[in-house]
């Protein structure tokens, strides 16, 4: 049984992690750092450096710019200056119009912008604005860092004088507010928390499920959700559960990938993540006929996972967030077919033994592709957990304990594919 100061612990940090984000979250964390030294400044810089941690830079390349139709950072850069608010934090170019996509592009086209690769960064996110005037009154320069979390603007400064210096060194990502999970913690809080407390997981749902259905009004990314609900596909999937779980979560991610100016909603500074964790427990239990109450809790279930195994693996990583999502998900959809605790560690660790090693190559519309093949493994575990059918610690990295095999699948992810990362943006800088 949890207590009250626990319970309100778990709760206080799911609230911190699942947070609105319109557009891929890295983008748009670089987009608030700008806003913040602009508004530092006081006037629209001339000039604007700004250095980024390798994970930051592989994931804000090559995707779409909400309501810009453009893809990568120089757009995001200069509406951050132009229109940026850190206030709205992740929902930063909120206030987006015609008129100020043009002045961006302009912006973007006059050379005020600067983009570089931080050297020894010393945070896997981390992002270093400096914004300058030419204009004789002061200040000249001001300068915001992000790092450690998407939203979390640890220095300000102006020309010489600092305002604000929360920087630690990168030994750890926990922080005062760490919150220590397990398995058994998850699913005991999930299953036991009271109900109107965690209502606002719902959330979740009408953020998450709009997204896929604006997807449907325009040709967003690769529209693989739109393909998967074409007659073809339906000869092929048939139409039914599954087809319609691939085609909501694939539809949310074609959207948010391909730059549709509505926010989902985020898990651990992600908002593929957050998707993945909610749309397909949202779709299995509205055709599964569950109760609201069974829902809320999947749900919960479902995000807590993904949120405990993030905090080993740390925010960005080489291995794709769609894996530690669908772990999520397979949990909820378990738990949803009448599993109990001990199915629904069989779900983890069939998901492990399946999709660790897919690699991070960045936040893009292919996105959609790996949300696919996460969710469907997702569904396969689950089956096969209620089913009494499980990877057992004679199998590969699988051990006995199920937050063994959760940190085994954090160490590869965090530690043994560092060179893997590091050649994915070698690649992805280097193309011709």
């Amino acid at each position: 049984m949890i207590d009250a100061i626990r319970q309100n612990e778990i709760l206080e940090l799911m609230k911190r992690e699942i947070v609105p984000a319109v557009g891929c979250t890295e983008p748009m964390a670089v987009a608030l750092c700008v806003a913040r030294a602009t508004e530092l400044l006081g006037r629209t810089p001339d000039h604007i450096n700004v250095l980024l941690s390798a994970n930051i830079l592989k994931n804000a390349m090559g995707v779409g710019i909400p309501g810009t139709g453009m893809i990568g950072l120089p757009i995001a850069i200069a509406l951050g200056a132009l229109i940026g608010c850190s206030d709205y934090q992740l929902e930063v170019l909120k206030d987006l119009d015609a008129q100020s996509l043009e002045l961006g592009k302009q912006y973007v086209k006059d050379n005020h912008i600067n983009i570089g690769l931080k050297a020894d960064a010393c945070d896997k996110l981390y992002i270093e604005v400096e914004c300058s005037s030419d204009d004789s009154s002061l200040p000249h320069h001001a300068t915001a860092i992000i790092s450690g979390d998407h939203t979390n603007i640890d220095y300000q400064a102006t020309d010489d004088k600092v305002l604000v210096d929360h920087r630690k060194p990168a030994t750890s990502e926990e922080g005062e507010e760490h919150v220590s999970l397990t398995m058994q913690t998850v699913y005991d809080f999930s299953i036991s928390a009271p109900i109107d407390e965690l209502r606002f997981i719902l959330q979740t749902k009408e953020y998450n499920m709009r997204a896929a259905a604006e997807a449907v009004k325009g040709n967003y990314g690769h529209c693989l959700g739109k393909t998967m609900d074409r007659p073809l596909s339906h000869g092929i999937f048939g139409n039914t559960m599954f087809s319609h779980i691939i085609s909501k979560t694939a539809s949310a991610c074609d959207a948010r990938m391909g730059g549709a100016m509505i926010p989902v909603m985020s898990n651990s500074g992600s908002g593929n993540q957050g998707i993945c964790a909610t749309n397909p427990v949202v779709v299995f239990a509205e055709e599964n006929e569950n109760t609201e109450e069974e829902l809320i809790r999947a749900l919960t279930l479902s995000h807590l996972t993904a949120i405990y195994i993030k905090q080993s693996l740390g925010r960005l990583s080489a291995l794709c967030g769609c894996v530690v999502a669908s772990i999520g998900s397979s949990c909820g959809i378990t738990y949803l077919m009448g599993g109990q605790y001990a199915d629904i560690c069989h779900s983890v660790k069939n998901m492990i033994a399946n999709l660790t090693g897919m690699i991070c190559d960045g936040a893009k519309p292919s996105c959609s592709l790996k949300i696919c093949s996460g969710v469907s493994t997702a569904l396969l575990s689950a089956l096969l957990a209620r089913e009494g059918k499980h990877v057992t610690e004679a199998e590969g990295i699988i051990d006995h304990d199920v937050d063994c095999s959760i940190r085994n699948l954090t160490s590869i992810g965090k530690e043994a594919m560092c060179a893997t990362d590091e050649m994915v943006l070698t690649i992805m800088t280097n193309k011709s």
